[in-house]
């Protein structure tokens, strides 16, 4: 149900009122903090100036691999640091300590990453804290927030149980590292490795031709990593990104995750698992208010991830936001949208929270119902007690002539997978990876004319579907193994196409499981483990539910809802199975499109 006034102005007029006594220092003060092993990490400190000399502040922790600040030019205006620098700036004038962390492996850090989101991070996390709390300006309150690999490490944070800890606001990051980014659907997304490796050799290895890619750090400006203050000629720089030469490297290290779960061949208690924040959430403790935010466009599944750790954590002070936004919230990705820039302030909404549970300030939050969303095409904010907002659901049927409608069909609908088809590269996975993607889906037009789609009649009246679309269909292939590609589109009165959402399944992984504890979802679950993959009896009628990704959307009177199937997307994963592709033989009867509807 809407709200009068929506969460969108309630935050406005919260930020607008909100007092901003203090003022940001020139610079933080950085130092290195050694950790057990004896590996030093480099940590910025803004703390609020103009305050008393005694004053004491909450902490909001950042723990970032992608440089807490870069060394500039003499004289230069670029951002010292591009990945957190609006959190500092907003955060500290009102009240809060903020602190920077470069990861071990990392920016000045010395160190070596031995993998994507190590757990040796995790343990550094809180004797970062340790740190943190014995310090003078500190009141012994402690938060943790960042967007994508900083969102999952303030999740790690509090799986540690620090006492500290009182909230955190993990923003458009994964629960699952494998189905929620890597491999949706057990399928590889290859063009994401190669892409962030690229990213990683800028950073990790100080290697700066490959930053030019990206615009967050294109900057010629950029001259590495910042040294702390101890280290005024750059020398201990020097020696950290030396120990960084033998970082991993994404791409070989994500294709030994091919099956979740599965150890490296070399460690076989290093996993998926090992890399992901459900893995550890038996440590949060039940007092830690968590704020998890995601957009409909952000990656491959991180409102996925979201919701998830919004239903599992479910004992805690716990809020979910989902909005019309890419990963980071760097746009608005709806094509109604009335600027590029997100109206919305994401920076107060995190604000209200932190207000709420570490100043303690009556924010109004604690009486807000714990689930706010935006439906697009009607662009409108809504809220509910929990996701999805309790919907009826639709079931439409295929039919040999190409429709969808709500009665049951016969006969057979036969599609033969190619290579050829693909999404383009303005889409969910460009951002994910660091690419400036500014329009998405902006060539969707005729893309699916090469899949096997099904339309349905014009819509008689405005409906909104909130929740995960699911199509459960019964097929026979003949090879033993496919890449499933499903997509909905919105076909506008006057023709014009407008992707919503997709689903993704590898056919090998079909078998359904219990979710387990700490992945609590209402979406067919699967293990994607190497003893659940079947391959596909040949010509054998199999029944395969895929859930497509979370969307909040509005079908306008007059549109048609467009189902389509494919094999392929080339742009981004890889190919399934590396030979002849299958014919996919679709039983209409024994198949149907169940769409959550408000």
């Amino acid at each position: 149900m809407t709200s009068f006034p929506d969460v969108q102005s309630r935050i406005a007029a919260y930020e607008a009122e909100r007092p901003v006594p203090y003022t940001l220092p020139e610079v933080p003060a950085s130092s290195y903090v050694t950790m057990r092993d004896g590996c030093r990490l480099a940590v910025d400190v803004y703390l609020p100036q103009g305050a008393e000399p005694e004053a004491q502040f909450p902490t909001l922790m950042f723990f970032t691999p992608y440089f807490r600040r870069f060394k500039r030019t003499p004289g230069s205006t670029a951002i010292p640091n591009p990945n957190t620098g609006k959190f500092s700036d907003y955060f500290v004038p009102r009240g809060y300590g903020v602190v920077v962390i470069d990861v071990r492996g990392t920016g000045a850090s010395f160190g070596t990453r031995d993998g994507f989101r190590s757990p040796s991070e995790r343990l550094d996390s809180a004797e970062i804290a340790d740190w943190v709390i014995d310090q003078k300006w500190s009141n012994g309150v402690v938060g943790a927030t960042g967007i994508s690999y900083l969102g999952a490490a303030a999740d790690f944070l509090a799986s540690t149980g620090h006492p500290a800890v009182k909230a955190i606001a993990p923003l458009f990051s994964v629960w699952d590292t494998y189905s929620d980014n890597y491999f949706p659907g057990g399928m590889q997304c290859a063009s994401l490795t190669q892409i962030y490796d690229n990213l990683m050799k800028g950073l990790d290895l100080d290697q700066r031709a490959y930053l030019k890619d990206y615009k967050y750090y294109a900057s010629p400006d950029y001259l590495g990593p910042q040294p702390v203050d101890e280290d005024p000629s750059g020398a201990l720089v020097v020696a950290a990104v030396a120990e960084h030469q033998a970082n991993f490297r994404q791409t070989d290290f994500m294709a030994d995750f091919s099956y979740r779960e599965d150890g490296l061949p070399y460690d076989p208690d290093y996993s998926s698992a090992t890399i992901s924040p459900y893995a550890y959430c038996d440590g949060v403790k039940e007092d830690v208010a968590i704020l998890s935010m995601s957009g409909w466009m952000d990656g491959a599944g991180y409102a996925n991830g979201a919701i998830s750790r919004f239903l599992t954590l479910d004992k805690n002070p716990h809020h979910l936001l989902l909005g019309p936004w890419d990963h980071g919230a760097r746009i608005d990705v709806s094509p109604w949208r009335a600027s590029e820039d997100p109206t919305f302030s994401i920076l107060g909404a995190v604000l209200r929270f932190f207000d709420t549970y570490l100043m303690d300030k009556d924010t109004g939050l604690r009486s807000d119902p714990p689930v706010a969303y935006f439906k697009m095409h009607e662009e409108i904010w809504a809220e509910a007690q929990t996701w999805p907002p309790k919907p009826t659901q639709l079931v439409l049927h295929p039919d040999q002539k190409g429709g969808l409608g709500t009665e049951n069909a016969e006969g057979t609908a036969s599609y033969q997978c190619v290579p050829e088809t693909g999404t383009g590269f303005e889409t969910r996975y460009e951002r994910i990876a660091g690419m400036d993607s500014r329009d998405y889906y902006c060539d969707w037009q005729g893309r699916t004319d090469l899949m096997l789609s099904f339309d349905s009649a014009p819509m008689r009246e405005n409906t909104t579907l909130s929740g995960h679309a699911l199509l459960d269909m019964t097929a026979r292939f003949d090879a033993p193994d496919a890449g499933l590609f499903i997509y909905l589109t919105e076909i506008e009165a006057d023709g014009t196409e407008r992707y919503i959402t997709e689903g993704i399944l590898r056919a090998l992984f079909r078998d359904e499981e219990a979710a387990p504890g700490n992945i609590r979802i209402n979406w067919p679950f699967r293990s994607y483990r190497r003893d659940s993959a079947r391959p596909l009896p040949l010509n054998e009628a199999q029944r395969i539910r895929i859930p497509l990704l979370p969307a909040a959307w509005t079908l306008v009177k007059g549109s048609k809802l467009r189902l389509s199937i494919a094999g392929s997307d080339k742009d981004h994963f890889k190919k399934v199975p590396h030979g002849k592709m299958p014919n996919i033989m679709l039983e209409l009867s024994e198949t149907r499109l169940v769409l959550p509807i408000e």
